[in-house]
């Protein structure tokens, strides 16, 4: 046998060795997060408005139609990015929410816990570059901005929400608008429009880098979080779209996601308490309310534009291949509003935080603008509740995971995930290993999430077993999951306090409940429910509790102080006594 020589064997060798130790290219991740976006408010999850870009990632990936997160912002967004439950990474309740009494307990301070990590952390550990553009929400002291916890480049607005046009808080609980870059207050652009901005800034961050290093891409929208705002071109499509109303647009989304196999074709959906009667309106009322929903439909589609320029943009730059995408939002539909907005009370409210709300220019710079309950309802159909509520309106919202090292045809899923399986199904996507017990030399609480990766991939049909329970609880709202069934406590002034037995998977929109037919199965939820909340920590709250009005107090307090505090419930009590001693 003839040798080869000996320069050829060892550059073989060689080669075989490179190749044996090359590293297979990790993706790049876009975590995108809508604000306050029901259940069907994308076209293919049974919307009437256009998400071509939405839709194309829809097209080519995993769509989850049975995945829950927190009924609140904040709550959401912990978990989402830990994988730890609420109640264990310091968010509980958005922290304007909570009462003072339970703010004393390290589990309540409603910021994000230094006992957890963040998957930016972890991906910044494994060599990611990662960018956060969007709404944080979890603290807004130094030490407590995403630039400390794992993010490289960030632009990000603190509190719970803001205006979409211009750098001012929307409600007076907050002085200003707490805007910052890479951990420093900063100003925003003149030509701000926050999806629009937001976009260009996860361009910009991505652009920043020519290395080989993968990134990871969190985009928290403040889409379609009040005010509901919107560019006159994507209004203006959907201006003759709703004048038929709410019921008959929550139908007719209800027919569509049957269609679609969202749901059941034989699922029932049941009308909420807190729906008002189209036919009693006005004709000018009616347009004022068709209005209200157009700019909110051209709010969830100038997101999905801006989504589709980030898209277009990495298949430019030669990144699409490599880049796996999750679309989700953080809770149903927002009902704040009511359904009387023009009323003088409301009108005046909102001259003073420097707001109209009048129809001509309802979307624009200078304009406050929501969709109330009854629209709330549509947008979450064909579930019961909205945002706040542990109803199926208020916790499961789409999900969307796409991209070619995943899948490249459509697949959809009814299996039960969890906003808490986000961070393990990322970091599994990425080869990045979980924490153990350590990180950075602090103890932390580990993850209880499962990887929805192989889901994804269509290797398994369930990650979730037959016997394994998941507890929730959020203000007083609670629910525990196991299997298809599901126990619920509603609070006021919407729900009734009482537990119910609903099995989610035959009937998605609550309508039968099994808690007199299966008394023994109520227990038994029950028995785990109580078991959750002990281990976690879970504090009752006040029967007189209002989150709305919780609000108002922490923000009186903590913008003004507590001698305002004081004045301003003395007067109150003194404005009831005068006008009871007035009656007597």
């Amino acid at each position: 046998m003839k040798l080869l020589p000996q320069a050829v064997c060892i550059t073989l060798l060689a080669t075989l060795f490179n190749l044996a130790h090359a590293e297979v290219a990790r993706p790049n991740i876009v975590l995108i997060l809508a604000d306050d976006l029901g259940f069907s408010d994308i076209a293919s999850y049974g919307s009437e408005i256009q998400t071509p870009s939405l839709d194309a990632l829809a097209a080519n990936g995993i769509s989850f139609t049975n995945y829950h997160t927190a009924a609140s912002c904040a709550p959401t967004r912990a978990m989402l990015l830990t994988g730890v439950d609420s109640h264990r990474n310091g968010v509980p309740n958005i922290p304007e929410s909570i009462p003072p009494a339970h703010q004393v307990h390290e589990n309540y301070r409603g910021v994000l816990s230094r006992d957890v990590v963040t998957v930016a952390s972890l991906l910044q550990n494994a060599g990611y570059h990662t960018y956060m553009a969007g709404k944080w929400h979890l603290g807004k002291a130094r030490d407590e901005l995403p630039y400390r916890r794992g993010f490289s480049r960030t632009i990000t607005l603190a509190d719970t929400g803001a205006d979409n046009w211009e750098q001012k808080p929307y409600i007076p609980i907050y002085e200003k608008a707490n805007w910052f870059a890479d951990g420093e207050e900063t100003t925003l652009p003149e030509d701000f429009y926050s999806s629009e901005f937001l976009i260009d800034k996860t361009i910009e961050f991505i652009d920043s880098n020519s290395d080989s290093q993968p990134f990871f891409a969190y985009i928290p929208f403040q889409a379609v979080h009040i005010p509901v705002q919107a560019p006159k071109e994507f209004t203006d499509k959907y201006l003759d779209t709703y004048q038929q109303g709410w019921t008959a647009l929550r139908e007719q989304r209800q027919k569509r996601s049957k269609e679609l196999g969202i749901i059941p074709a034989n699922a029932e959906m049941q009308t909420m308490s807190s729906t008002h009667d189209w036919d009693s309106l006005s004709a000018e009322e009616k347009r004022f309310h068709a209005k209200r929903m157009a700019v909110y439909a051209g709010m969830v589609d100038a997101m999905d534009h801006h989504i589709g320029r980030l898209v277009a943009h990495l298949k430019a730059t030669g990144r699409y291949d490599n880049t796996i995408f999750i679309f989700s939002s953080d809770n149903g539909s927002e009902a704040t509003g009511g359904d009387n907005p023009r009323s003088l009370l409301n009108r005046l409210g909102l001259r003073m935080q420097g707001y109209t709300n009048d129809y001509d220019t309802l979307g624009s710079k200078g304009s406050f603008n929501t969709i109330g309950p009854s629209f709330a309802s549509a947008a979450a159909s064909p579930l019961a509740y909205y945002k706040f509520y542990a109803g199926e309106g208020g916790m499961r919202v789409p999900l969307i995971i796409a991209g070619k090292p995943i899948s490249d045809k459509a697949q959809r899923s009814n299996a039960f995930t969890f906003v808490t399986d986000i961070t393990p199904t990322i970091l599994e996507f990425t080869s990045t290993p979980a924490p153990t017990e350590f990180f950075g030399g602090r103890r932390i609480v580990p993850m209880i999430g499962r990887s929805l990766a192989a889901l994804s991939r269509g290797e398994v049909e369930q990650v979730y077993t037959e016997s394994d329970y998941i507890g929730y609880e959020l203000g007083g709202n609670a629910a525990l999951f196991q299997g298809p069934y599901k126990i619920v406590k509603n609070r006021g002034p919407v729900g009734d306090s009482e537990w119910h037995l609903f099995n989610i998977v035959d009937d998605p929109g609550e309508t039968n409940d099994l808690r007199e037919a299966m008394p023994d199965k109520l227990d038994d939820l029950l028995e785990h429910y109580n078991q959750y909340a002990a281990e976690n920590g879970v504090l009752e709250v006040p029967a007189s509790f209002n989150g709305t009005t919780q609000v108002a107090i922490n923000g009186i307090r903590d913008r003004f102080g507590k001698q305002l505090l004081v004045l301003l419930l003395t007067s109150i009590i003194c404005g009831v006594f005068y006008i009871l001693y007035r009656r007597k």
